[in-house]
């Protein structure tokens, strides 16, 4: 899956949710945004957290317009044939995690 699957290199799966959380949280208006972010994620610089977010919006463009419909087809197929055990769906760990954030 190459380009798909370097998206999430260095961020661990806990690290990832807790970015997309602390995104629904953080007002795109707030000057800060970066640090809060990252400071909400811990170990991560507000420069990483602001180039994952670019990564990731690039991704969502090449997605809506068809570029990645094979990757995405890839990383079904992939869940499909057991390797993958996360769920799409909201889970105790997503409400830990919002329990950390103090939300």
């Amino acid at each position: 899956m190459g380009e798909f699957e370097d998206v999430f290199s260095g961020w661990s799966w806990e690290e990832n949710k807790m970015f997309e959380l602390a995104l629904a949280i953080v007002d795109e208006q707030n000057p800060e945004r970066w640090n809060t972010v990252a400071a909400m994620i811990g170990g991560k610089s507000a420069e990483e957290v602001e180039r994952h977010y670019e990564t990731l919006v690039e991704d969502l463009q090449n997605i809506e317009s068809g570029e990645m419909d094979h990757r995405l087809e890839e990383a079904h197929l992939h869940s499909l044939s057991g390797d993958c055990d996360q769920s799409t769906y909201w889970t105790d760990e997503d409400q830990k995690l919002l329990i950390q954030l103090g939300i």
